[in-house]
């Protein structure tokens, strides 16, 4: 890092915190802290939906899934529209009109308070999980930069923002996501633009090499139960996945929640559903940029320089023959590579066939090549050594000039702050409005609340510090976020659905949570091949199928618990 991206770095992140405590001035009362006294216009709203989906989660592992994966990822995003507009209809206009803080808190009048209880705990636990993986990603990234073990980098980025949250409120959280935004569209922006320069093809050209390595697919038909990324998965699995999401997870709801009124809170989330897959395909499409350019510039073996470090030290001579071997490999596949281009240019089909057919075949052997150094770098390190999270931090610091590593790293840190603080803010939400003043402290007044609020901010942020740790080590960390959520959210949302329907009653909602939550483990255990995103689908349908047998003979309003 060179002083300029010192500057640009400390320079932003200071003005950030700046202007969050500068917004935190005068809240006094819970709703203030966590509803912004339901002030907030449209626009900041559905730029704070996005923006807290838009971590350093999405530009270091959506880069990394991009580069290593192609586009395909983007059908996980295939459902959102419909969701949105389901949401639009249903869920939204009820919430805000009934003038809670926690969508929780509508089971209670629904059901019980059993029920509520256990759907916020879920809700607790998800979130709180993957807090900690969007600490990961940047630590990840400053961990790559400076050499520092994670430990101290998870601290370098947790500890500061859970100081800010806990003295800010959803209003400083909200208006520091519009500022992020900008920065994150900004720097993609400006790092494609580097990227398309430095490609020594025409961009028609390269996107044809990237075609050819499987990297420009995006649908995908197939209809496979393990498969996570198809067409099929994506919109099915997905529309249960962001139904759940938008509308009962606590994260987002709170932000419409904090809209000035129904039409507002309805804008917002359609904010969502326009520019969420274009902007998604954008950054999937710049990992891309980045496997090209490492195409044509032969790219590092390890990507995670701790892996590099670690197998010179201890395997000098593995380490030189892998490097040499690769090598000359990357060499020969840029030599197809070009020739790929030139027939392109010369619009000579036969010569195209097999500089394309040469050219896989070069492709494969890299991935072979790079498969057993990362097999051989695990023996000599501790864990896993998937480096998907590490190709745009390597590539930033590798290629990018003065000003744009900053630039990087400040979008990074800012996304970073912006959603753990979002993050913090809703699990602080939860726990005090869902339990301490629902279930232990019942009387008290506004101030009692607020630094009871600040307290539990403050032991979530240390939670998710701690599995921070754990997550940076289970591969990309966009895949991991939502592995965590699938496992919570079709439970979540099949209870909601059963409170749309009018035979449901309290006995069935609560047993049939447990049913469904039971089956999603078991599932995950006796079938580990099933992808993700059919969790949402089969924890949603166990409950309402188990619901409505539960529900059958029950009173029509049971004694609340």
């Amino acid at each position: 890092m060179r002083p300029l991206d010192w500057v640009i770095v400390i320079g932003y992140l200071g003005y950030i915190v700046w202007d969050g405590l500068r917004r935190a001035r005068g809240t006094t009362d819970i709703e203030g802290y966590f509803l912004a006294n339901r002030s907030l216009p449209w626009w900041a709203v559905g730029l704070s939906v996005m923006a807290t989906q838009l971590s350093a989660i999405t530009l270091v592992g959506t880069t990394g899934q991009g580069a290593t994966d192609g586009l395909r990822f983007v059908q996980f995003y295939f459902g959102l529209p419909l969701a949105m507009v389901v949401l639009g209809v249903t869920l939204v206009p009820f919430l805000h009109r009934a003038k809670v803080y926690t969508a929780y808190e509508y089971l209670e009048r629904r059901f019980d308070a059993r029920t509520r209880t256990l759907t916020s705990l879920l809700f607790l636990l998800s979130r709180g999980l993957s807090c900690g993986a969007i600490i990961s990603a940047p630590a990840v990234v400053l961990s790559a930069v400076l050499g520092w073990p994670l430990a101290w980098c998870v601290a370098m980025i947790g500890v500061p923002t859970v100081l800010y949250t806990v003295v800010g409120g959803v209003q400083a959280v909200t208006w520091a996501d519009v500022k992020q935004m900008v920065v994150i569209v900004g720097a993609v922006t400006a790092i494609a633009v580097v990227l398309i320069t430095r490609i020594p093809v025409p961009l028609d050209d390269a996107l044809a090499v990237a075609g050819a390595a499987g990297r420009l697919r995006v649908f995908d038909f197939s209809f496979s139960l393990e498969n996570p990324y198809t067409l099929w998965s994506g919109l099915i699995g997905g529309t249960f996945l962001m139904l759940s999401y938008f509308g009962t997870d606590q994260s987002q709801v709170q932000r419409y929640l904090a809209a000035r009124s129904v039409d507002e809170a309805r804008s917002s989330l359609l904010m969502s559903a326009y520019w969420k897959i274009p902007l998604q395909a954008l950054i999937l499409l710049l990992g891309v940029l980045v496997f090209l350019y490492h195409v044509f510039q032969t790219g590092p073996l390890y990507h995670n320089p701790a892996h590099e470090r670690a197998m010179r030290a201890a395997a000098p001579a593995t380490f030189d023959s892998l490097t040499r071997r690769y090598a000359d490999v990357a060499v020969a596949r840029a030599s197809a590579a070009r020739a790929m281009a030139g027939a392109r240019a010369a619009e000579d089909p036969a010569a195209l066939a097999e500089a394309t057919a040469t050219y896989k075949g070069q492709e494969r052997e890299a991935d072979q090549v790079r498969a057993v150094a990362l097999a051989e770098a695990g023996k000599v390190v501790a864990g896993p050594t998937r480096d998907v999270n590490y190709v745009i931090p390597r590539f930033v610091l590798d290629v990018l000039p003065a000003g744009l590593v900053g630039l990087f790293l400040a979008a990074v840190l800012a996304a970073a702050m912006s959603s753990i603080a979002a993050e913090l803010n809703s699990l602080s939400t939860a726990t005090i409005v869902d339990f301490y003043r629902r279930r232990f402290v019942t009387v008290a007044d506004e101030a009692h609340y607020l630094r009871a609020s600040k307290w539990a901010t403050a032991l979530w942020g240390a939670f998710a510090c701690v599995i921070a740790l754990y997550a940076a080590t289970l591969g990309s960390l966009i895949e991991v976020v939502n592995r965590f959520g699938s496992f919570f959210y079709g439970s979540i949302l099949g209870v909601f659905l059963l409170a749309m329907l009018p035979r449901a009653r309290a006995r069935g909602a609560f047993g049939g949570l447990i049913a469904g939550m039971a089956t999603v483990g078991a599932v995950s255990v006796l079938r580990p091949d099933i992808a993700f995103l059919w969790h949402n689908v089969i924890g949603a349908v166990a409950v309402v199928v188990a619901g409505l047998l539960l529900s059958a003979g029950a009173p029509a309003r049971e004694t609340p618990r």
